[in-house]
């Protein structure tokens, strides 16, 4: 799976334009270097040589290994540092790119793809480095602190497939909002990106708009959105306004969404949307109030990443920032493989991807790196 998603010679590239080729004929060149960490996470937490030998397992057979040998632990743990967190990222912003088609199931509504933001947090390995770099959020019990470094991670995600199209890693010191502001140079338009109400803001919204994409968030509770103009559907035409902006000289004018939930927990619940959709008729407010619980997709892919893949409770071991952040992207990178995978699959047979298991498909990907050699030998 890895070689038929990240071919060698894209990822040949990419090590060469980070600078990071090898001098010299090693024992690890770069290329299996980057295969060796993609594997490491397909195969979290299993330890290094464990991981390795998953990798070359099938090649002997085939007579590809040749006089290579499994290296020692310290040698790999030098040609991670060696390769840096730099190649997996720019593999993963070269090959991140969203696959729903307007027949795949719950990708499009209206002719719109439906995106969604969101973030999430990593657990990472307790040093000094790490603390320094990422930060320790406290822990909720007066001033102690919790067990380990976090990093902030903020994703742009297909809604339909689970593929994550963009993101953006800092610490833990470093908010939701700031990281989500980078998100909107992998919108265009044609796109309805879905977010929830600690996204509402006047910049934030206008860098997304900016983009050419269009909107449907939840409002904060404490939101006053008066009613500028009345719609038949219910909806209504209402402004917002920066907090930078008391003469409300710079408005910015929404759609006004609100509605109840009946049969669940929160049985009368007042939920309100505002939308830059601004034609009821095209885009009904019923609709868009029953389109909205898709955005609680990017949390299951999140589930995806960090309890089936990297697994529950895991904490991430490099003790670098730099090795983190390899880490990090290497998980983003296996995980969009997976889902590449499942959306082929899926449209082979006609199928919804969301019927298709992430966690055996998961467990495929393991068998097939060591059942079935790569197209190339170490």
């Amino acid at each position: 799976m890895l070689t038929w998603v990240y071919r060698p010679g894209l990822v040949d590239r990419v090590v060469a334009a980070c600078g990071r080729g090898q001098q010299r004929r090693r024992l690890l060149p770069a290329r299996l270097v980057v295969y060796f960490v993609l594997a490491l996470a397909l195969f979290s937490p299993a330890p290094y040589l464990e991981v390795m030998r998953h990798l070359v397992e099938g090649l002997p057979g085939q007579g590809l290994l040749g006089e290579w040998r499994i290296p020692a632990k310290s040698s790999l743990f030098r040609a991670r540092q060696r390769l840096g967190a730099e190649p997996l990222r720019v593999l993963f912003a070269t090959t991140a790119k969203p696959m729903g088609t307007e027949a795949t199931p719950g990708c499009f509504w209206r002719g719109l793809r439906l995106l969604a933001v969101d973030g999430t947090c990593w657990d990472v390995a307790d040093s000094p480095a790490n603390e320094a770099a990422f930060g320790r959020p406290g822990n909720g019990r007066g001033h102690d602190k919790s067990s380990f470094p976090q990093v902030r991670m903020a994703c742009l995600i297909e809604v339909g497939t689970h593929l994550v199209l963009d993101a953006e890693l800092a610490g833990c010191r470093t908010g939701e909002v700031p990281l989500v502001s980078r998100l909107p140079r992998s919108c265009q338009r044609g796109e309805l990106v879905l977010a929830d109400r600690e996204f509402l803001g006047v910049p934030l919204w206008r860098a997304f708009t900016d983009s050419g994409a269009d909107l449907l968030w939840r409002v904060p509770a404490n939101r006053i959105l008066p009613v500028e103009r009345q719609l038949r559907d219910g909806s209504w035409i209402s402004r917002i306004h920066a907090h930078t902006d008391p003469a409300h000289q710079d408005p910015v004018t929404v759609r006004v969404v609100a509605y109840q939930l009946h049969g669940t927990a929160r049985e009368g619940e007042d939920y309100r949307l505002v939308t830059s959709l601004l034609d009821a008729r095209r885009y009904p407010a019923r609709q868009l109030a029953a389109l909205y619980q898709e955005r609680w997709e990017a949390e299951a892919v999140f589930a995806e990443l960090k309890t089936h893949q990297r697994g529950a409770r895991i904490v991430l071991s490099s003790k670098t920032p730099d090795g983190i952040l390899q880490q990090i992207w290497a998980h983003l990178l296996v995980h969009h493989a997976l889902r590449e995978l499942m959306v082929r699959t899926a449209a082979t047979r006609g199928l919804d991807p969301d019927l298709i298991s992430f966690t055996e498909t998961l467990r495929s990907a393991r068998r097939s790196v060591t059942l079935t050699p790569g197209s190339f030998s170490p």
